[in-house]
């Protein structure tokens, strides 16, 4: 069973930058596909960007160019970088497993794909 363990978010002012961070333990991420979601009230989840267990990724088209998902298998951890941030950027952001070692044939930011998420962590920009 894994837990995951997200932090990094807070308020910050639009164009500005945060960085966020997951933490695995219970077992490892290695061999599966991580992603960041987000989501508003009254608002379904969305993919942001996933990465596979060789390194490809995958982005949403509203933060491509300005986010970049990176992880550290060796540290079970997973990072969101968030430059330029906006207004529409502000939502609680979850990571998550996969559950399978590929979501293929869906995409990776498909949020049934998943089942081990984090409780979130708020980014705030104004």
């Amino acid at each position: 069973h894994v837990q995951l363990v997200e932090s990094g978010g807070g308020s910050v002012q639009a164009g500005g930058s945060l960085r966020l961070s997951c933490v695995a333990s219970g077992d490892t991420i290695g061999r599966y596909c991580m992603g960041w979601f987000r989501q508003i009230p009254d608002k379904e989840r969305e993919g942001v960007a996933g990465i596979e267990s060789d390194g490809s990724t995958s982005y949403a088209d509203s933060v491509k160019g300005r986010f970049t998902i990176s992880r550290d298998n060796a540290k079970n951890t997973v990072y969101l970088q968030m430059n330029s941030l906006k207004s529409e950027d502000t939502a609680l952001y979850y990571c998550a497993r996969s559950r399978a070692e590929t979501t293929w044939p869906y995409p990776i930011t498909d949020t049934y794909e998943y089942n081990y998420w984090g409780q979130g962590t708020q980014v705030t920009v104004s």
